[in-house]
C-alpha cells in the first residue's frame, strides 16, 4: 500500500515538472515572437552575419581577411560584422542615446580669428630718456646739494656749485670791453665766454648785472631719477668728467618674455594691455615698440619691448605686470572650440558628426589657439558638426573597430631611412594594399619573428613580387602600427 502511494506521488511530480518546462518554453516563444529554431537560423545566415574582417582588440588597426590566432597576443581574432549602414569608417550610436551619453556638438565656424597671448613682464627705465651731466671746464666743487642716487628730481633741480677760476678772468675782460663800447670786440669776448663752456644764461646774467659770476650751478635738465652723483664738496673736477646721470620717468619700458613658439605672430606696433598688481583695476594700453634679436637660452623666450606713458610718475621700474598681447591676422579662418580637439602627441583628431548617429575620426592640422578657440588649417569644412563632449568615448570605440583617421587629401608622408626597421621574410600573401609575411625578428624593435600582415605605404611596392618570394622588408612605426615602406627580393638592392 505504501509502495503504491509512493509511485503515485512520483508520477504527480514528474507531470508537474514537464508542465512547468513546457509552459516556460511556450512563454519564451511568445516573448521573442519567433520559433525556437529562429536564432540558430539567423546566426547561420551568411547574408545577415557576414564578417567584414577579423582583428585583434589590442591592435585594432591591423585587419585580417580570415579567422585564426592573433600574431600579437595568445588569443583568437575577433570578427567585425557589417552594420545596417554598411559604413566601415564610422561609429554608430542610436540618436536616442546621445543625450544619455552626454554627447554635445559644435559647428565648424569661419571668421576672423582674433587671438591673444597672456604673458608676464617687468617695468624698466626708458634708456632713451637719459640725461648725462658733465663738467665743461675744470674747477672746484664748492657745494653739493642734499641729493643721493635714487632720488626723484624735478626738472632744473640743483645738484652742485662749482668754482671755475678761468671764468673769472674771461668775465673781467668781457666787462672791460663792454665799458669801452666796441661792438666787434664785445662780440669776440662773448664768443670766448661760450668756448670756455659757460652757459648762455650765465653770460646773459653777467652782461646784465655787470659783475663777475665764477660759479657754475649744475642742474638736472630733465625730471626723473638720479642714477649717479659723482661729486663731493672740495673735490677737483676736470673738463669732460661725468658728474651725474638722470633717467627720465615720463615713459617706461615694459620688458615682456614671449615663448619662442609664439614669436612668429608678434609684430611691431601690436596692441598690448597691461595690468599691474600694484594698481588693481587699472589697465594700461601700449604698443610693441621693439622685438629684441636675442633669445634667452635658459628660458627659451624672446624679449619684447613695450613703451608705456607715465605722465603721473606712478609707474616705477621693477614692478611686475600681467600682459596680454592682442593678435589679429585679419584673415578669415576655420575654427572650433578647443575642447573638441583630441591630441595624441603626434597628431590632432576631431570626431566628425554625420547623419543618422554616425561619427568618424578626422585628422586635422591646427593653427593658433586662444580664448578657448582653435584655428583649423586643414581637415574640416565650414558648417560641419564636431563633437565637443564625449569625443574620447567615441574615439576609443573607433580604435576598437580599427577605424583609422586620415585627411582625405593627404598623401603618405615620406619616411627617413634612419627611422626604418628591417628584417628578412617570405611572402605568404600580397595585394596592392597589404602583404602577409613570415618574417624574422626586427632587432631594432625588439620584435620576434612571426607571420603578420602589414599595410603597404605604396601599391607600387608589390610590383614584381609574388607569393613565396623571399624578401627584405623595411617598416616604419606610425600611429596606426607598422607600415611597409620598402620591399625587395633578397639579394637585390633597395
Amino acid at each position: 500500500m505504501n509502495l503504491k502511494k509512493w509511485n503515485g506521488t512520483l508520477l504527480v511530480c514528474i507531470s508537474l515538472a514537464l508542465g512547468v518546462a513546457g509552459g516556460y518554453g511556450f512563454a519564451h516563444q511568445r516573448m521573442s515572437g519567433v520559433p525556437a529554431t529562429a536564432p540558430e537560423q539567423s546566426l547561420n545566415s551568411p547574408e545577415e552575419r557576414k564578417a567584414l574582417y577579423w582583428y585583434d582588440p589590442m591592435y585594432p588597426q591591423q585587419k585580417f581577411d580570415k579567422p585564426g590566432k592573433s600574431p600579437f597576443m595568445d588569443m583568437q581574432l575577433i570578427p567585425q560584422y557589417a552594420d545596417g549602414a554598411g559604413d566601415r569608417a564610422t561609429v554608430s550610436i542610436d540618436p536616442s542615446l546621445t543625450q544619455n551619453l552626454g554627447v554635445r556638438f559644435a559647428t565648424v565656424t569661419r571668421g576672423v580669428f582674433d587671438s591673444s597671448l597672456d604673458v608676464t613682464g617687468v617695468l624698466a627705465f626708458n634708456e632713451r630718456d637719459v640725461a648725462v651731466i658733465q663738467a665743461r671746464t675744470s674747477g672746484f666743487v664748492e657745494r653739493v646739494y642734499a641729493h643721493a642716487p635714487g632720488d626723484v628730481l624735478k626738472a632744473n633741480a640743483p645738484l652742485a656749485d662749482i668754482l671755475v677760476p678761468e671764468w673769472a678772468a674771461a668775465q673781467t675782460e668781457f666787462l672791460a670791453l663792454k665799458r669801452n663800447g666796441d661792438a666787434d670786440l664785445m662780440a669776440a669776448a662773448r664768443q670766448r665766454l661760450r668756448l670756455t663752456g659757460m652757459p648762455a644764461t650765465l653770460i646773459t646774467q653777467v652782461e646784465r648785472v655787470g659783475k663777475v659770476q665764477p660759479y657754475l650751478t649744475l642742474t638736472s635738465p630733465i625730471a626723473g631719477v638720479l642714477q649717479e652723483l659723482n661729486v663731493r664738496a672740495g673735490m677737483t673736477v676736470a673738463a669732460g668728467e661725468t658728474l651725474a646721470r638722470v633717467n627720465g620717468l615720463s615713459s617706461v619700458w615694459l620688458a615682456v618674455a614671449v615663448p619662442e613658439s609664439e614669436t612668429g605672430s608678434i609684430t611691431v606696433g601690436q596692441g598690448v594691455e597691461a595690468r599691474l598688481p600694484a594698481f588693481p583695476g587699472t589697465m594700461l594700453n601700449g604698443k610693441v615698440s621693439a622685438i629684441l634679436p636675442e633669445t634667452n637660452p635658459d628660458t627659451r623666450t624672446l624679449r619684447v619691448r613695450v613703451e608705456l606713458p607715465n605722465p603721473d610718475g606712478r609707474l616705477r621700474p621693477g614692478l611686475t605686470a600681467q600682459v596680454r598681447l592682442n593678435r589679429s591676422t585679419g584673415q578669415s579662418v576655420l575654427w572650433v572650440p578647443s575642447e573638441t580637439v583630441i591630441r595624441t602627441g603626434r597628431r590632432a583628431l576631431v570626431m566628425l558628426a554625420e547623419d543618422a548617429g554616425r561619427y568618424r575620426p578626422v585628422e586635422v592640422q591646427l593653427g593658433q589657439e586662444s580664448d578657448g578657440k582653435t584655428a583649423i588649417l586643414k581637415g574640416l569644412e565650414e558648417g560641419q558638426k564636431v563633437v565637443t563632449s564625449g569625443q574620447f568615448l567615441l574615439d576609443s570605440e573607433a580604435s576598437l573597430k580599427g577605424i583609422v583617421a586620415s585627411m582625405e587629401d593627404d598623401s603618405p608622408p615620406s619616411v627617413a631611412a634612419s627611422s626604418l626597421h628591417e628584417a628578412d621574410g617570405q611572402i605568404v600573401e600580397i595585394n596592392d594594399k597589404e602583404v602577409t609575411l613570415a618574417h624574422g625578428p626586427f632587432k631594432t624593435l625588439g620584435m620576434p619573428g612571426m607571420t603578420m600582415t602589414f599595410p603597404l605605404a605604396n601599391p607600387a611596392l608589390m610590383q614584381g613580387l609574388k607569393t613565396g618570394d623571399k624578401v627584405r622588408i623595411a617598416v616604419s612605426q606610425t600611429d596606426d602600427g607598422l607600415r611597409v615602406e620598402r620591399l625587395s627580393k633578397s639579394g637585390s638592392q633597395p
